[in-house]
């Protein structure tokens, strides 16, 4: 009788983690919108949160390292201030004829004075090599959580390598997601010389409202840099929206032709499998795996669970790195760490030999490199 029961509670548990994600994933689309003060905004692919819009200027925190907005004003009035945070420090701003750059207050802080007219502008805001394939370096990292007193040894270590153009997040920033804990991760990533563009993970669902959006913007989205496309997926609540389903089979599409990474919190399937550390579903499991492998995606990457693992799903290499600082699984050695990868588009006969990867230690003494 107790096990009919709790057999029974098993479908409607699962119906609940869907329902929770889908409102997630339709709300994406309000993201990078904004009107006020007889301006409007909007941001391209919603690849940037706004963080203010009013009559003197607009703050946005990125989500890629390139940016197209849509500025419409409805009469002329003072030079209004765009600000970036979040971006490449060799970001510029082209499209608008009379900008003209204002210092930033942090390496990936980028400010400009643009002339206001009635009408649209379209900004592009990117690094001059942004849409030129070729060779590039990135890290990997996730899951800080309670670690965000000590992380910034982990962005020293980020920082010594001035290859890293910028840091792939999979999730699990904070202990609870509340406004206060996202505020002090962005602050503290002020020191780093490259951005952040992270997806959420199941810790940042802690808090009514998901004050993520607000402050960090979409869990599923995509973008481009040099020739390499990369899609983030929100899979916090051990699922994948069906709106994120659809969408993902257009980007899958788009990126045929590329090298193609593919990042997310939870991962599909736990490579060791005794913590129950993957989708909440195995059958949605291998039909999302069947997709990426079907899409011809080149990399996987994943967080939460707090060590490090190489393997491969699907026929794709796979890497979990948990070692933002959260508590470490206990004598694997591992403990903090980030993945630094090295992406080249260039036509080879093996397009997975574009990619070369190795693990760093978060901080001296504390990681053995694998």
């Amino acid at each position: 009788m107790k096990i009919a029961a709790i057999a029974a509670l098993l479908p409607m548990l699962a119906a609940g983690c869907l329902d929770v994600a889908e409102d997630r994933a339709q709300g994406e689309d309000e993201v990078g919108q904004a009107r006020a003060s007889g301006v409007e905004v909007h941001v391209e692919d919603g690849l940037a949160s706004v963080q203010r819009l009013d009559g003197d200027g607009l703050a946005l925190w990125a989500t890629a390292p390139s940016l197209v907005v849509h500025l419409t004003f409805a009469e002329s009035g003072a030079p209004f201030t765009v600000t970036v945070d979040n971006t490449l420090a060799d970001a510029q701003l082209t499209g608008v004829p009379g900008a003209v750059a204002a210092p930033g207050g942090f390496p990936t802080e980028r400010r400009w004075m643009i002339p206001r007219a009635p009408g649209e502008l379209v900004l592009t805001v990117a690094a001059p090599d942004a849409a030129t394939p070729g060779p590039f370096r990135f890290a990997v990292l996730a899951d800080v959580q309670e670690a965000i007193d000590r992380v910034q040894d982990v962005y020293a270590r980020i920082d010594a390598d001035p290859l890293i153009r910028f840091v792939v997040f999979d999730g699990d920033l904070t202990e609870r997601g509340s406004v206060g804990e996202l505020q002090r991760f962005q602050r503290e990533q002020r020191s780093l010389a490259a951005p952040i563009f992270a997806t959420l993970g199941n810790h940042e669902l802690g808090s009514a409202g998901l004050p993520f959006r607000a402050l960090c913007g979409r869990g599923s989205f995509r973008y481009l840099f040099r020739g390499v496309q990369f899609t983030m997926l929100d899979t916090a609540s051990a699922t994948l929206a069906p709106t994120t389903y659809r969408r993902l089979e257009g980007w899958l599409d788009e990126g045929q032709e590329r090298l193609h990474v593919v990042g997310m919190h939870i991962p599909p399937m736990d490579p060791v499998g005794t913590r129950n550390g993957a989708f909440a579903s195995r059958a949605e499991a291998a039909r999302l795996l069947a997709l990426l492998a079907g899409g011809g995606v080149d990399l996987t990457l994943y967080g939460h669970i707090h060590s490090y693992y190489s393997f491969w799903n699907a026929g794709i290499p796979a890497f979990i790195s948990g070692g933002g600082g959260a508590i470490p699984e206990r004598f694997d050695g591992i403990g903090r760490h980030f993945l630094v990868v090295d992406a080249d588009p260039r036509p080879r006969p093996s397009p997975r030999a574009s990619f070369a990867w190795t693990i760093e230690p978060g901080a001296p003494g504390r990681t053995r490199a694998r």
